[in-house]
């Protein structure tokens, strides 16, 4: 039954990037990659907080598979991260490349850890 759940957290998560991505990149035309780098922050986020949120009451493994690896993983983007860095690099814009490595690490693991926190203070702890 699990896998149904990560079925529809997932039917929501990727039309989310897709249309966040979409919205940013019309924003800033520049070669930075901001669309993804944007969806994997605000992933990340969400779910550190839901996360948070479903250890703090209690939360079932299903509902655990339709927001973590359903919604989130759907959400965010570790190929197109990667796919993206790449093309940076290939097309000589290797600062770039590392701006994005290194950005999106520690925003990524930035914003899961104060998701968590935040829960935790919602939580009462």
């Amino acid at each position: 039954m699990n896998w149904l759940l990560v079925a529809v957290g997932a039917a929501i998560g990727a039309p989310l990037r897709y249309l966040t991505d979409r919205a940013v990149a019309r924003r800033h035309a520049d070669a930075f990659p901001w669309g993804t780098f944007t969806v994997n922050a605000a992933g990340s986020l969400l779910l550190g907080l839901l996360s948070g949120l479903l250890l703090a009451h209690g939360g079932s493994p299903g509902w655990r598979a339709l927001v973590g690896t359903g919604l989130c993983g759907a959400l965010t983007t570790y190929s197109t991260f990667s796919y993206e860095t790449l093309r940076l690099a290939e097309g000589g814009r290797r600062f770039l490349a590392a701006a994005n490595v290194t950005a999106s690490v520690l925003a990524g693991l930035g914003a899961v850890f104060l998701g968590l926190r935040v829960a935790q203070g919602l939580a009462g702890g």
